[in-house]
C-alpha cells in the first residue's frame, strides 16, 4: 500500500486553525476551549456525565446548562428548525449538513413510528436544500433489538413478533421509496455485531430495489471488524452480479467495548481487529479497493482519522478523480474534527457534518457518548483542545 507523504504532492493538510474556526467568534472559540479542556479529563467527565443524570432523574433545572455547554457543541438543536441556523453557518463554509435524529426512544411500537415519521421528515428537508447531501437512520430506531437478533439468530417468531418484523420491513421500506422519490442519500447507520447481519440484509434488499441508477442507499461499514473488508468487497461483487450500485459508508466503529465484553461474557469470539494498526490498515485498503471501483461504489469516509482522509486525497489525485466528485464525500460529527472538514472543504472536496437533533433529555444518551468518548479515545480530546489552543494563541484572545 503506498502511504501519504509529503512527496506526493498531498493536495491538503489539516493544520490551519484559521480555516478550521473561521465560523467561530472570539467567545464561541473560549467557550469551546473550555469545555474541551474539562472534556479532556476523565474523572471530571465521569463525576459530570453522573450528577447530569442524577439532576434529570430528580428534574433538577439543569437543561439550560446543557443547553449552552455541550448540547450547544454537538447538537443543532431540538427540531428541524432549530438545526437552520447550524445549517446556513455550515454552507458558508462549504461543508452539508446531514439531519441526525438522536433521540434514543422507548422500545415499543408507538415510538417506533413516531421515529420513522420523523426520519420521513428529514429526508423531505434534505429534498429542499442542496446543502443536506444526505439523511441518515438507524434500524434499532424503528425496530426492537431483541426482535432483530431473534431473526439474526434465525429463531423461529411468534406471530406477534412475525408481524412486528414485518412492519419494520414496511417502515425500511418506506424511508429508502422516499429517499429515492426525491433523490436523496441515505445511510443506514451500523450497529452491534449481534444484529448487523440482518441490518445488512435489509439494507442491500434496498440497494437492489433502488440503487439501479445511482448510489441512493448506502450501508455502513464498521473496519474494526476483521472480516468487514472482505464483506465490502463481497457485497460488491454481488451488486455487480445483480446490476446496482454499491452505496457504503466508511467507519472505523463506535461498539468497541461493548463487542469485547460481549464476546468474553458468552465465550465467541472476538470480531474485533486485535490493535488499532489492522482496523487502519483494512479502512485505508477500503479506500483503494473503493476509489479503484469509484465507477460502481459510492462512498463517504466517515472518519475523524486525519491521515486516512489524507490518503484518500492522495489516492483520488493518483487516479485523476475531481475533488468534487459527487460518488466521495467526507464526514465528520458536529462539534469535532473542524480541522479536517474545513480544510477539505476549502479545496473543493465534498464534505458534511453530521449534525444530530432532538429534546435535550432524549439526546443525553448521545452526549454522554460523546463525551465518553472523547475522553476514551486516545488523543481524541487532547487534539481538539489544542487545535482551540492554537487558534486562540493565533488570534491573540486570551482563555478568560
Amino acid at each position: 500500500m503506498a502511504y501519504a507523504s509529503q512527496k506526493d504532492q498531498i493536495p491538503v493538510f489539516f493544520e490551519d486553525t484559521s480555516i478550521a474556526f473561521a465560523s467561530k467568534s472570539d467567545s464561541q472559540l473560549r467557550k469551546t476551549y473550555w469545555l474541551f479542556s474539562l472534556m479532556n479529563q476523565a474523572r471530571v467527565v465521569n463525576l459530570g456525565t453522573f450528577f447530569i443524570k442524577i439532576a434529570l432523574k430528580l428534574h433538577l433545572p439543569i437543561k439550560n446548562l446543557i443547553r449552552y455547554t455541550i448540547f450547544e457543541q454537538f447538537c443543532g438543536g431540538e427540531t428541524i428548525s432549530d438545526c437552520q441556523q447550524t445549517i446556513s453557518t455550515l454552507a458558508n463554509s462549504g461543508v452539508g449538513t446531514i439531519l441526525d435524529y438522536s433521540v434514543e426512544g422507548e422500545d415499543n411500537e408507538n415510538s417506533f413510528d413516531a421515529t420513522a415519521a420523523e426520519i420521513l421528515r428529514t429526508i423531505q428537508k434534505a429534498s429542499e436544500s442542496t446543502d443536506i447531501p444526505f439523511s441518515v437512520f438507524k434500524i434499532t430506531g424503528i425496530a426492537s433489538t431483541e426482535l432483530l437478533e431473534k431473526v439474526q439468530r434465525k429463531e423461529i417468531l411468534s406471530e406477534n413478533e412475525t408481524a412486528a418484523y414485518e412492519r419494520v420491513k414496511q417502515r425500511v421500506e418506506k424511508l429508502c421509496a422516499l429517499a429515492n422519490k426525491l433523490n436523496v442519500r441515505i445511510f443506514v447507520d451500523a450497529e452491534e455485531s449481534w444484529v448487523q447481519n440482518v441490518i445488512d440484509d435489509l439494507t442491500y434488499e434496498m440497494m437492489e430495489k433502488y440503487n439501479k441508477e445511482k448510489a441512493i442507499v448506502y450501508n455502513t461499514y464498521q473496519f474494526y471488524r476483521h472480516e468487514t473488508l472482505q464483506a465490502l468487497k463481497s457485497a460488491y461483487l454481488v451488486a455487480r452480479q445483480k446490476g446496482y450500485v454499491l452505496g457504503g459508508k466508511l467507519v472505523r466503529g463506535a461498539y468497541m467495548e461493548k463487542e469485547r465484553m460481549r464476546a468474553r461474557e458468552q465465550e465467541y469470539f472476538n470480531p474485533i481487529h486485535t490493535s488499532k494498526e489492522a482496523t487502519d490498515k483494512d479502512y485505508n485498503a477500503a479506500i483503494d479497493f473503493c476509489l479503484e471501483n469509484v465507477e460502481h461504489i459510492s462512498i463517504c469516509l466517515g472518519t475523524h482519522n486525519e491521515y486516512s482522509s489524507q490518503y484518500c486525497t492522495c489516492k483520488m489525485k493518483k487516479l485523476g478523480i475531481k475533488n468534487d466528485d459527487q460518488r466521495i464525500y467526507f464526514a465528520q460529527l458536529l462539534g469535532m474534527s473542524d480541522n479536517i472538514s474545513y480544510n477539505l472543504a476549502k479545496v473543493g472536496y465534498n464534505v458534511a457534518k453530521y449534525v444530530p437533533y432532538g429534546p435535550i433529555d432524549a439526546v443525553l444518551p448521545y452526549l454522554i457518548r460523546r463525551a465518553e468518548e472523547n475522553t476514551s479515545i486516545a488523543g481524541q480530546s487532547s487534539r481538539e483542545y489544542l487545535l482551540v489552543k492554537s487558534e486562540m494563541h493565533r488570534r491573540g484572545v486570551s482563555s478568560f
